[in-house]
């Protein structure tokens, strides 16, 4: 099928939404999982769209690719979630060529995340690409483009303290624990969900608070009696996961799953506790925030737990961005060198053909003489100079400028002024 749009940059584009525009409830609605991530691109291919990738996480759900319009990636996020198309108009931002290039740059190294200097976002890019390359839906431009924003993510990571300091938020539930706990170490801790945000808040529980008492619940047991026996841990099955969540003074959520595991009939009676909801979409119902005994926490309200570190962060961001703005000039000039390449193949093969039209044509005379193969190649030379006539002659307005760029190719050494 043909496709619609050109692989120019101006027809790259992103289209998103994210934290500072959306709270964690609207952005669920625009979450894609995987399941949905393959049949999106699937569905993309159907509508000429096979070069793009998706990243959905808590904070963001972005399309990046190649297309007529940032309109047909709005389409595309309506046709797999439960989102409004209206409404995503409204709130989503698109980007496109150069800005858009930028925008992933800025996100694959923190800049524009909930928590400045965010390091697991990186990974988040390059599984999403990844998936998309394995479903035959991204092309060389972005393949290339996201190693460029890898390497530079790399970079910024060594070369700067962007990243410096334990920030993220698998370490601001804990230290939102913390202030909301007291004595936790001798509190009952259940942990629904053992996914790597859950292992990595698991961990700084561990570590910061000194925590013994958590039991852990998955799906798939196997996973949770894993991580538990390597840290010394208790876990249970999936299917006592009510009455162990009951009894918990702490519920940190992370099960990652389409809509909510704990139902405000779970905890309607229990003794009081505080509930982190890591998940998004929230896996918690919003009804339990409305229980008196309850405090309910989500993934928003964790952002605004802040750190010196934060601080110290922010005075890295010029480092940062002129790294990106070196490899983001380096990207540029490959992509207008592969450019030049393709057109100068296509004036090659042009040429190419003429000579061997030209050939032909003696080779049907039988006899060859070198007074013959001059004529041959001043024929060949009259038909290139015909060529550029002919163009200039056409583009009466732009003739200056092609004469001028046929001087300077050609070095004629004629003096234009």
């Amino acid at each position: 099928m043909q496709v619609s749009h050109s692989k120019e940059i101006a027809n790259f584009h992103i289209v998103g939404i994210n934290y500072k525009k959306t709270d964690a409830a609207i952005r669920g609605l625009y979450a894609i999982n995987p399941a949905q991530y393959q049949q999106l691109l699937e569905h993309a291919r159907t509508v000429q769209l096979d070069d793009l990738f998706v990243l959905s996480t808590c904070n963001r759900t972005e399309v990046y690719g190649f297309a007529a319009s940032p309109g047909q990636f709005i389409d595309l996020l309506c046709e797999q979630t439960k989102g409004d198309r209206d409404q995503l108009l409204e709130i989503a931002y698109t980007k496109s060529g150069e800005e858009a290039i930028r925008h992933l740059y800025q996100v694959g190294t923190g800049l524009d995340s909930q928590i400045l200097g965010d390091y697991e976002i990186i990974g988040q890019i390059r599984n999403a690409a990844k998936f998309a390359k394995s479903e035959g839906s991204l092309g060389s431009f972005l393949e290339r483009l996201v190693n460029s924003v890898l390497q530079v993510s790399k970079l910024i990571k060594t070369e700067t303290g962007l990243s410096a300091g334990t920030v993220s938020v698998a370490f601001a539930a804990v230290r939102m624990m913390e202030r909301k706990v007291p004595d936790i170490k001798d509190k009952k801790i259940v942990l629904l969900g053992v996914g790597k945000i859950g292992r990595n808040t698991t961990k700084n529980m561990i570590e910061y608070l000194g925590v013994k008492e958590v039991t852990l619940i998955n799906r798939t047991l196997q996973v949770a009696e894993d991580f538990a026996v390597q840290h010394g841990l208790k876990y249970a099955p999936y299917e006592n996961m009510v009455p162990e969540i009951q009894q918990a003074d702490v519920l940190l959520v992370a099960s990652n799953a389409p809509q909510p595991t704990v139902l405000v009939d779970h905890l309607r009676n229990t003794s009081p506790k505080v509930v982190i909801d890591l998940s998004i979409p929230f896996n918690v119902e919003a009804a339990v925030g409305d229980l008196e005994h309850v405090s309910l926490i989500n993934v928003d309200e964790l952002s605004k737990v802040q750190d010196e570190t934060l601080q110290n962060r922010m005075g890295e961001v010029p480092k940062a961005i002129a790294i990106i703005d070196e490899h983001m000039e380096e990207f540029l000039y490959w992509y207008k060198m592969r450019k030049h390449a393709v057109v100068l193949k296509a004036v090659k093969d042009k040429l190419h053909e003429i000579h061997m039209r030209e050939i032909q044509q003696q080779k049907n005379g039988a006899t060859y003489k070198q007074e013959d193969m001059e004529q041959v190649s001043g024929r060949i030379i009259q038909k290139m100079i015909n060529l550029m006539a002919g163009k200039v002659r056409k583009e009466t307005e732009k003739s200056d400028l092609y004469i001028s760029m046929i001087n300077d190719i050609f070095e004629t050494g004629v003096n234009q002024e």
